[in-house]
This record gives C-alpha cells, structure tokens and sequence, in this order.
C-alpha cells in the first residue's frame, strides 16, 4: 500500500455559486478521499477574489483551499473529477509533506545551533523569561531604531538628486 502524504487542494469556482453548491464540491471531495483512505484535514474558502486574468469570461472566482492526507493514487482521481465539474474554472493539487519536513528540519537545526552558541557564551541553552520579555519590551528585533538615532534613514542616504 502507497505512503499517505499531504496535499493541497485550490480550486476557483464561478463567482455566482451559492454555498449550496460549494458545500456540495466539498463532499464530493472528501467522499473521493475518503475512498482511497484519505482525509480532509482542513477546508478554507478563502472567498470572491479577483482573477490575474480572465477565465471563461469571468472576472472573479471563489477561492477554496482543501488540505488532504492520502495516497498519490487519490491526487489523480481528485484531478480527474475536477476537470469535468463546470463549476471548477481552475484546481491546482500540490504535495506538501516535504516542504513542512523542510522546515522543520530547517527550525530544529536553527534551534540548536541557537542553544550551541549561547552554551559557548556561558549562557543557558533557551533564552529565559526574562529574556524574552526584554527582548518584546525593547523590540530588539527592529534595526531601524538603532538606524535612526546614528542619522540614517531606513532606506538609507538618498543624496542629492536635483529637481525632479
């Protein structure tokens, strides 16, 4: 049996579709994952937006983002079926597991060496409360504070540029 991943789902429908309809679209595809062993773990319509160009005369479209857990058996019946509902203008499926493995990996790593260098400092390996505190009370974060107070702008020295 295949390896159960993660996907995301967004599909555009016609701005005109009730919530009936869209309510349907999304039983239909939580029965197709359902039947190969999968599930829908979270449903945003993201809402009426405007399109980047326009689609079978249309000018805006009702954004919809599935996150599905199933095998890559299930994408290919999802894309199948989508194709063939009028009311889907575009769906675009895309598998995400790996790139949240990447990230994470990407967190652990950066917490880590965080820990390491602090160790070396002679400092705790996590930052502690009162750290963090003065840290959200100073807003250490922002540099362009420290910027300027020594006299330079964000965008820093712009010149003398002439009439415009």
């Amino acid at each position: 049996m295949s390896k159960a991943r993660q996907y995301e789902l967004i599909y555009i429908t016609a701005p005109e579709v009730t919530d009936e309809v869209l309510a349907d679209l999304h039983q239909q595809i939580v029965a197709i994952a359902e039947r190969f062993g999968g599930a829908v773990s979270k449903t945003e319509n993201w809402g009426r937006k405007r399109l980047a160009y326009e689609i079978a005369g249309q000018r805006e479209g009702v954004y919809v983002l599935e996150v599905i857990d199933g095998p890559g058996a299930m994408t290919a019946e999802l894309d199948r079926r989508l194709r063939v509902i009028d009311t889907v203008m575009r769906h675009l499926i895309v598998r995400v597991d790996e790139d949240l493995a990447i990230a994470e990996r990407a967190t652990t790593e950066r917490k880590s060496s965080m820990a390491a260098r602090r160790i070396k400092r002679g400092l705790p390996p996590e930052p502690t409360e009162g750290e963090r505190r003065r840290h959200s009370e100073e807003g250490d974060d922002d540099d362009n504070d420290v910027m300027a107070d020594a006299g330079f702008s964000p965008r820093g020295d712009r010149g003398d540029r002439g009439d415009r």
